[in-house]
């Protein structure tokens, strides 16, 4: 009894954390775009990755924690598609635009005379063609959800995913074969670019800080650029998602394997699973210092730009 008070006051927590945190970044970084001179790529990119980590929590965590309260069959067959449809979609955007982050990062910070500056965004609307082609993709891969999956209020007698609300029809094993490997060419391939961009970002402030050492050693002031205080943010944010999205996938891995059905390693497996869209926007707030007053300050930047705009 004490254990599943705990379970449902975790995702309680997780999933209204995690939502007003996106929610409050999303927003912040909305009113920078539109209210300041400059319009920065990574702040839409950021706009957008709040946008995925709210769908996760409204499709997995929101039902997750009904389901932790007892509540079963609060879904339809038509719903139960939609929630896990969209809580598998999302999760692909989730991956593909923290990679894209941290490739727009890297080619941001990459010195003037490399030759990856040329692909530098010059506008924050060159960045969307990436997100068309990312909806398409992940709404694609997880198509075959919409036959596979139906409420547990309809037949309980087969076999059931665990989330007690819904569950994965035995029909779907053929086509799971065929969906399975585009899932893992997709995190691999979105995975491997975001590697490399972190390693090349890791190297790239690796040298600022030798020159840092330097410029101290010879009593010279010298100040963190902007965008070196950015990619640092970014580092931080990837180690937050391969963390949360490795451990999650070895839980899964051993609990797939795992011939007896241990209720504990499931929780923390479901628990893993939210962990980046939850805790992400923390790291940016602490990062960026997206405290209240930041805020403050930017909408009335905001405000004073869109009354010039009606005077206009």
């Amino acid at each position: 009894m004490v254990l599943k008070f705990i379970k449902e006051i975790v995702f309680l927590f997780m999933t209204v954390l995690g939502t007003l945190g996106n929610i409050f970044v999303s927003v912040n970084y909305m009113i920078s775009l539109l209210g300041g001179p400059e319009k920065k790529p990574i702040h839409l990119i950021l706009i957008h990755l709040g946008f995925a980590n709210i769908i996760i929590l409204l499709a997995k965590g929101l039902p997750k924690t009904i389901a932790a309260f007892g509540l079963r069959n609060f879904l339809d067959d038509i719903g139960c598609k939609i929630l896990i449809y969209l809580s598998r979609m999302s999760r692909g955007l989730s991956i593909c635009t923290s990679s894209l982050l941290t490739v727009v990062q890297a080619i941001i910070i990459s010195p003037r005379a490399s030759g990856w500056r040329r692909l530098r965004p010059k506008s924050s609307w060159h960045i969307l063609p990436f997100f068309s082609f990312f909806w398409i993709l992940n709404s694609l891969i997880s198509v075959n959800l919409i036959h596979s999956i139906t409420s547990t209020s309809l037949n309980i007698s087969q076999l059931e995913n665990g989330d007690n609300y819904c569950y994965f029809s035995l029909e779907s094993q053929k086509t799971k074969w065929l969906v399975l490997p585009l899932m893992v060419l997709r995190d691999a391939v979105f995975q491997g670019a975001m590697g490399g961009a972190s390693g090349y970002m890791v190297s790239l402030l690796h040298k600022h800080h030798q020159q840092v050492l330097y410029l101290q050693k010879a009593k010279l002031l010298y100040r963190t650029p902007p965008e070196l205080r950015a990619a640092q943010s970014v580092l931080l944010l990837m180690l937050c998602f391969v963390f949360f999205y490795w451990t999650d996938c070895a839980f899964s891995l051993f609990l797939s394997l795992s011939l007896e059905n241990n209720s504990l390693l499931v929780n923390i497996q479901k628990i893993l699973a939210l962990g980046y869209a939850t805790f992400s926007p923390l790291v940016l707030i602490h990062r960026d210092e997206l405290l209240p007053e930041c805020w403050h300050a930017q909408w009335e930047k905001l405000r004073k730009c869109l009354s010039r705009v009606a005077a206009q």
